[in-house]
């Protein structure tokens, strides 16, 4: 029975060590093309082909990425996790998700059992979790590679990707300004979350170019969901005097708004214009399709997953270079209709 090729078979022949073949096997950019080139052709002439199991002993890695969220939206995380593993089925990576309770005082104990137990390389955070800098700062002090996807930059690139949303907020105020709009009302995310802030900090200053002002009993704060969209839009629509238009600061609760709208016998776009936030799949398939802020988020996992593995195989001057920031896009629908 002929004995099977080794990696250190492959290393012998190819004339490097163990662990550039182990780069090469993954795709890694932290390798030469010379030397990619000369590896490959000794790992095709032995018809080497290294198990899960002998890649992690080599390499002193499980090849395991963690994802660790506690945001309800569904369909945001189905996105995050098809940018992450496009990635990871690209350079041999697997990826375990992890459901935290983002106001937990356990909360760092709880992610660092999950990593351990896990046997992690490398851990991408979600807002709200991503947020917190006592988290983050626990990672790296214990050296733990980890990649944060936020609205604004809390730390170093090569442990960020960042959605400008509140550029994003104020191009959609300019929208609705342009519109004709004054009466204008924004259902905000929990306040205690930047990504709620950013948003409406940056509406208001779209707004503050055209000389309009959020008036305070307009500003009414949901926490995400479906159901609290449906209930800050009943307040903002119960009163004699009703906005013309709403921003809900995500688009489940833009659909609040519509159903709401519905049920109280107002016509959208009509006689109100509603706007949400992320461009998610329920957007475009609602009646009417939903104007909305098109965050590019399956392009922020696949870069976090990029950014992760290149520091985990230590190049993170690299990881450093690729891109830290991606700008949000409007997308008009039907929702929205000047006055």
């Amino acid at each position: 029975m002929l004995k099977s090729s080794t990696i250190n078979d492959v290393a012998r022949l190819a004339g490097v060590s163990k662990r550039t073949v182990s780069r090469v096997i993954n795709g890694s950019l932290a390798v030469g093309e010379s030397t990619r080139v000369k590896v490959e052709k000794v790992i095709a002439e032995l018809n080497y082909s290294p198990s899960p199991q002998a890649r992690g002993l080599a390499s002193s890695r499980s090849y395991l990425l963690g994802l660790i969220y506690d945001n309800p939206d569904a369909l945001y995380l189905d996105d995050v996790q098809r940018g992450v593993l496009e990635v990871c089925s690209q350079l041999g990576y697997e990826l375990v998700v992890h459901p935290c309770r983002y106001r937990s005082e356990t909360l760092v104990q709880d992610c660092f059992a999950f990593i351990n137990r896990s046997k992690l390389d490398g851990v991408i955070l979600l807002p709200p979790v991503s947020e917190l800098d006592h988290l983050a700062a626990a990672l790296k002090e214990a050296e733990r590679p980890y990649v944060r996807l936020t609205s604004v930059l809390l730390d170093e690139t090569y442990h960020s990707v960042v959605s400008d949303d509140r550029a994003a907020a104020a191009e959609m105020a300019r929208y609705f300004a342009q519109l004709g709009h004054q009466d204008i009302a924004f259902i905000s995310g929990p306040q205690r979350y930047k990504s709620s802030t950013e948003r409406m900090e940056g509406f208001q200053l779209g707004l503050s170019a055209y000389g309009i002002k959020l008036r305070p009993d307009w500003i009414v704060e949901g926490n995400n969901s479906f159901e609290t969209g449906i209930e800050c839009a009943q307040q903002l629509l119960s009163g004699a005097v009703k906005p013309t238009a709403i921003f809900a600061n995500n688009d489940q609760m833009a659909a609040g708004v519509l159903k709401a709208a519905h049920e109280l016998g107002i016509k959208v776009p009509e006689q109100l214009s509603v706007a949400g936030f992320d461009d998610n799949l329920l957007a475009s398939r609602i009646i009417p399709a939903l104007t909305t802020i098109r965050r590019p988020v399956r392009q922020m996992a696949q870069l976090a997953a990029t950014k992760i593995i290149m520091d985990i195989e230590d190049n993170r001057h690299a990881a450093g270079h690729v891109a830290a920031k991606v700008a949000p896009t409007l997308v008009v629908r039907e929702s929205t209709k000047r006055l």
